[in-house]
């Protein structure tokens, strides 16, 4: 047999902490009772200082990695201790965190697994369910960012909401634009969350920000003009021609619905209306991306619907823009919007009126190229980090996970 130190080595505790009294096998499962040694035992598991006992406890097991297909449990009899501070709470023991069921070892383990791979796989490789992965994953988040202030040194920031699951439920996301990296989550994206995290970094930090990137969402721009005056605010380009782009299918849809043929109720389009219905991504995608049939398509519109060409060179002219930077891109959008204020186009119109209501954050990101695309590319891998979760029960695990993988917090294999 295997000596006690050795074993406890493979168990990944220090067997300077420990002491082992026997191992069982129980019904297929190998059972390893260890005690702390003494100078580790009766301490409160949040101060860790040494307190008074206050009853002898009982035995409670933590499952711990698997030796080849058999699972292994940790077993201990561990006393309650009365803490000044904390009050009655089980002691700590070396080799797992208060108030779990897993050792460290095995929470290291399967917080790499939840970062690597799906789920599923997770949870079949080490035969337990996603409830304790997502809790597990929530646990050593929690611990690693103990020790660190993500919030320290931020200068310039990126705010963004993201929908995690149906019925409108929200995260809001900051990321700190020069380190790449997320930096704050949190349930529920609204003015009071977002007051909590300008809350959390305090006056003084919240002083040193420069510029702040948002998508435009009048909520977020009163918050942050209220926590963070001092700060310059960039709005998204890419929302701002998305607004371009609603703008022209809106003239799109006006148009069939003035050319369509009435052929009945859920009747598909035929002739003039067709060709209008078909030519959606025609208007839509990229120039230099057409295929020869939807060039043929945008051809066909500019000689038979002037307005709806117009109004497709019109969001063609505002991408042009932010591909420019500094002053010539300022002086572009300013010609752009006197084009769009004589358009004739009422939803143009709207858009350069729109545009004008926003000038400040969108002439700021037009002179100093700071977008929200950073965090845009933080909100798919969260949407990633979901879909191949298929779903958390628990929000906090979903926070945990992302912090873990686009945090700076990435899990290394134990080895």
């Amino acid at each position: 047999m295997l000596s006690r130190r050795v074993l406890t080595r493979a168990l990944g505790v220090d067997p300077g902490l420990v002491r082992m009294d026997r191992v069982e096998v129980i019904n297929d499962e190998l059972l390893i009772w260890l005690r702390p040694r003494v100078r580790h035992r009766w301490r409160c598991p949040h101060c860790q200082q040494r307190r008074p006992g206050y009853d002898p406890g009982h035995a409670r097991r933590w499952r711990t990695l698997d030796f080849g297909r058999t699972k292994v449990f940790i077993c201990a009899r561990v006393p309650r201790v009365s803490c000044t501070e904390h009050g009655v709470v089980v002691a700590a023991v070396p080799w797992a965190r208060h108030a779990a069921r897993h050792t460290r070892a095995f929470d290291e383990i399967a917080a790499w697994c939840a970062v690597e791979m799906s789920g599923s796989a997770a949870s079949r490789l080490l035969r337990c369910s996603w409830r304790v992965i997502g809790a597990i994953v929530a646990r050593v988040a929690a611990d690693l960012r103990a020790g660190a202030d993500d919030l320290d040194g931020l200068r310039r920031i990126g705010i963004d909401e993201i929908s995690y699951r149906r019925h409108h439920r929200y995260l809001l996301v900051v990321v700190d634009h020069d380190r790449k990296r997320l930096v704050h989550a949190v349930d529920g994206a609204n003015k009071t969350t977002l007051r909590g995290f300008f809350d959390t970094l305090g006056p003084a930090r919240t002083a040193l920000l420069t510029h702040v990137s948002a998508d435009g969402a009048p909520w977020l721009n009163a918050v942050i003009s209220e926590k963070a005056p001092q700060a310059i605010l960039c709005a998204d380009p890419f929302h701002v021609v998305r607004w371009a782009m609603e703008a022209l299918d809106e003239v799109r849809r006006r148009t069939w619905n003035e050319v369509r043929r009435h052929g009945g109720r859920g009747r598909p389009a035929t002739g003039e209306g067709k060709r209008l219905k078909d030519s959606r991504w025609a208007l839509w995608k990229n120039p230099d991306s057409l295929t020869e049939d939807e060039q043929a398509r945008l051809a066909y519109i500019a000689a038979t619907h002037p307005q709806l060409h117009r109004a497709w060179a019109l969001k063609e002219g505002l991408r042009t823009v932010f591909r420019l930077s500094g002053k010539p891109a300022v002086a572009a959008l300013t010609r752009w919007l006197r084009w769009a204020q004589r358009c004739q186009i009422p939803s143009f119109v709207r858009l350069a009126a729109r545009i004008n209501s926003y000038w400040g954050p969108i002439a700021a990101t037009l002179r100093h190229g700071l977008t929200n695309a950073l965090v845009e590319s933080v909100n798919t891998k969260i949407r990633l980090i979901a879909r191949r979760a298929f779903g958390f029960h628990n929000v906090q695990a979903l926070i945990g996970l992302a912090q873990l993988s686009l945090g700076g917090y990435r899990p290394q294999l134990p080895t």
